[in-house]
């Protein structure tokens, strides 16, 4: 499974180093901003079209893979939220489609835009609850094809559009890949979905909507929340400096989750299990120890690396975005230290310390976000990554105290029931 991600994430990465270049040479900074604006909000849609019930969804297939009855009655839970996801962002989008251009791309020539994806939201949706069921049954291999092929295709689809209809042609090929995404999903994988989910015998009841509203606010918060922010923040840039700004911190961010991809795996293959595994204080410093001694010096290298060879990185990637330079140091720190807090926090979820996973997501953001509009007017664009690097701090102390906080009171709980 982890040879299979890996070898799935580098052919990822590969194909999409070279068509940011593509990207970058043929519609510049202005054209990267409005395609970061797109990425994010239709991460947002995905959020607010499912009720953000993936992890909900993957969680019972994968407990419930063997009751029938059971797997039907979330079903239509699923199915009920989905129904009312889909028609409220659908009419959302439809009816306010020229305020929503405005607010993404700075102009109302992007209302069709807007239109078109509200017809696509149900492809949107209806793909995101069936990967769910793609994931809970552990269908890795399925999982690998359809990512691959269905990231290919739309690569396909954005080279052609692209080179044939510019700015405009990239957005379309993006926002018209989920449906894309979908076949790919119904061609490899329905026989197997028609097995689990009785399409048949869904019915209009949530007897479920408690489970799922769970995840429906981690969702939130840690999908929805960050796709507005990172909207917001790209909308203050090109409003208070330029749009080409905009699109320079677009590049950036680009290239800082394409270094921080690969740690995800480690997270949910290594670090989670084994937290969830160990019940002292003791027990979570060692193995703490050991993963900071093995880890971050990969990373610390790695990163190194990535600043002193920056312009050669640029150059590859994003030529002629020479303003980016100065941003690596900021942003390599920050995230060096996002790392380090992120394997702390991976506590949280291992011990479903749900209120201080939504605690420490939402000030995270805050803090990014009133950082990045108050040092915005004395440092520029300088300004939003050292944004980054304030929370990265502050949040490193916070997950820290939280996370030994927890051992102090199961050690306390421990003392009083002797």
């Amino acid at each position: 499974m982890t040879s299979l991600n890996a070898a799935v994430i580098s052919i990822r990465l590969v194909i999409s180093l070279f068509i940011q270049r593509f990207l970058a040479e043929l519609v510049g900074e202005e054209g990267i901003s409005k395609i970061g604006q797109l990425r994010n909000f239709t991460v947002l849609l995905t959020a607010t079209s499912t009720g953000g019930i993936f992890n909900g969804v993957t969680k019972y297939v994968s407990e419930f893979k063997n009751d029938q009855e059971q797997l039907q009655k979330m079903f239509s839970t699923a199915f009920v939220f989905t129904t009312i996801g889909i028609a409220v962002t659908s009419l959302m989008l439809f009816y306010h489609a020229t305020f929503l251009s405005h607010y993404l791309f700075g102009t109302e020539n992007f209302e069709y835009l807007l239109k078109l994806l509200a017809v696509i939201v149900p492809f949107i949706a209806t793909y995101r609850v069936f990967n769910g069921v793609v994931h809970g049954l552990s269908k890795y291999k399925n999982f690998a094809k359809i990512d691959l092929i269905s990231y290919l295709l739309g690569a396909v689809l954005l080279i052609i559009f692209l080179f044939n209809y510019n700015i405009n042609g990239a957005l379309i090929a993006i926002a018209v890949t989920p449906i894309l995404q979908f076949l790919v999903l119904c061609y490899i994988f329905f026989k197997t979905l028609k097995e689990y989910v009785r399409f048949s015998k869904l019915s209009f009841k949530i007897p479920y909507a408690k489970e799922l509203l769970a995840f429906t606010l981690m969702s939130f918060v840690s999908t929805g929340l960050l796709s507005f922010v990172e909207i917001d923040i790209r909308t203050m840039i090109r409003n208070r400096i330029t749009e080409a700004d905009s699109g320079i911190w677009t590049a950036m961010t680009f290239i800082s989750k394409n270094y921080m991809v690969f740690s995800a795996s480690i997270f949910s293959l290594y670090v989670i299990p084994k937290f969830a595994s160990i019940h002292t204080k003791k027990g979570f410093i060692l193995e703490l120890k050991t993963i900071y001694k093995t880890l971050l010096p990969l990373f610390g290298i790695g990163m190194l690396l990535v600043y002193v060879f920056r312009d050669y990185v640029i150059l590859f990637i994003y030529p002629d975005f020479t303003a980016m330079s100065p941003l690596f140091k900021w942003q390599l720190t920050a995230d060096f230290i996002k790392l380090a807090t992120l394997v702390l926090s991976h506590q949280f979820i291992a011990k479903k310390m749900v209120r201080n996973f939504v605690f420490t997501e939402i000030l995270s953001l805050a803090l990014f976000y009133f950082s990045a509009r108050y040092l915005i007017n004395f440092y520029g664009i300088e300004g939003v990554v050292m944004a980054h690097l304030v929370r990265s701090i502050v949040m490193l102390l916070v997950v820290f105290y939280l996370v030994f906080r927890y051992f102090n009171i199961q050690k306390l709980s421990q003392r009083s029931e002797r």
